[in-house]
């Protein structure tokens, strides 16, 4: 019942601040605020129906230590995807025509903070979280990592395997993220940055949504294999090969750590802040 009740509590937080969102209608301000107020609101949503469900301060999302590990989030997101735009462009499938929209790049980071507290807060916080609590880490890293894929395969362009690379690239990586510091700081982090990076950097579509123009004027082009196609660089496969590779990097981390739970073990351990 508590993973209900928590769902329940979040999700109408993040439908409102979406729907408010999509009513203005990408204006500047009223987006960056709006999405930030969202973000911010559904941690404290959070925070708020965990202490109440299950008695407990809410350690995955402690103020203390928290700018450094959203930091050290950010920082991966954004080299995770210049390294993959990096190689989508080597191969002729990513090109820069000129400076963009600051405007455009300002609203997209609004948007993209809202979406990606909640789905981290939604998805990891309380989906994986739970879940690992009696199936343990590697069973719902799988579960909870398709069920986020496939979420996807409603977006616009979106196909089995856009929706499996997501689940690949993001549900299982940042899962992993979550098992290895066990806060949501660090997922949130990269979560948001990669998302920012592809279109309020990059310009490209983001999951098959478009937004305004980011702060470069490029287009992608060539076999969807390598560029994505029109779900855009999610739908890669220097997506998924980065995918794999930063999620091998955090459960090893994970296990040096042993926050590792086994099935049907322990209660996972508390957060560690460290990246």
């Amino acid at each position: 019942m508590r993973l209900v009740k928590q769902l329940v509590v979040v999700a109408v937080v993040a439908l409102a601040g979406s729907a408010g969102v999509q009513a203005v209608g990408w204006n500047v301000p009223l987006t960056l605020v709006l999405g930030l107020a969202t973000a911010v609101l559904s941690l404290v949503a959070y925070a708020w129906v965990v202490r109440r469900t299950e008695r407990r301060d809410p350690v995955e999302v402690a103020r203390a230590g928290a700018p450094a590990a959203l930091g050290r989030g950010v920082l991966i997101g954004l080299a995770m995807f210049g390294a993959v735009i990096a190689n989508i462009a080597f191969l002729g499938g990513y090109e820069v025509r000129g400076w963009g929209s600051v405007a455009g790049a300002v609203a997209i980071f609004g948007f993209m903070a809202a979406a990606a507290v909640t789905e981290e807060v939604m998805f990891r916080g309380i989906l994986f979280r739970i879940a690992e609590e009696r199936l343990g880490t590697w069973i719902s890293l799988v579960l909870t990592g398709l069920l986020f894929g496939f979420v996807h395969i409603l977006n616009p362009a979106a196909t089995l395997w856009s929706s499996l690379a997501i689940a690949v690239e993001a549900g299982f990586m940042l899962a992993a993220a979550f098992v290895a510091t066990r806060n949501l700081w660090v997922p949130i982090g990269v979560h948001f940055a990669w998302n920012f990076a592809q279109g309020g950097i990059f310009s490209t579509s983001v999951s098959g949504t478009d937004a305004p123009q980011g702060l470069l004027d490029a287009v992608t082009s060539g076999p969807a294999l390598v560029s994505g196609g029109e779900f855009g660089p999610e739908a890669s496969a220097y997506s998924v090969l980065a995918g794999v590779v930063v999620t091998a990097a955090f459960l090893w981390l994970a296990k040096r750590r042993g926050t590792l739970v086994p099935r049907g073990g322990r209660r996972a351990p508390a957060a560690t802040l460290g990246a």
